[in-house]
């Protein structure tokens, strides 16, 4: 499996607005329950879940039971690995246009 095989689904689960909504609310606003985020992103509980669920499964996002709710809270590390791809990512595209600019310049 390739770098880009491995990253493909948390850049998936980045690319949704409500789940990048989500994302902002944990990172701004700490841990907090289902209902709460709903408020946030203005969708049903259920459609707040799934969205949970499937950052969950890609490792963004972790829960934990607090009575009859679940809380949930950002995992950092998936983000730091996807700031150090596009990083890197940027290099590459410096570094080709540098090589551009000195074939132009020729």
């Amino acid at each position: 499996m390739t770098a880009v095989d491995e990253r493909a689904p948390l850049f998936d689960a980045l690319g949704d607005p409500n789940r990048l909504r989500i994302v902002t609310r944990l990172c701004d606003g700490g841990p907090c329950s289902t209902a709460q985020l709903t408020e946030v992103i203005a969708v049903s509980r259920q459609a707040a879940t799934k969205h949970l669920l499937l950052m969950e499964a890609v490792g963004l996002v972790s829960s934990h039971r607090q009575g009859r709710e679940r809380i949930w809270e950002i995992r950092p590390e998936p983000l730091a690995e996807a700031s150090d791809y596009l990083t890197a990512l940027s290099r590459r595209w410096d570094r080709a246009i540098d090589r551009l600019r000195a074939y132009v310049e020729d």
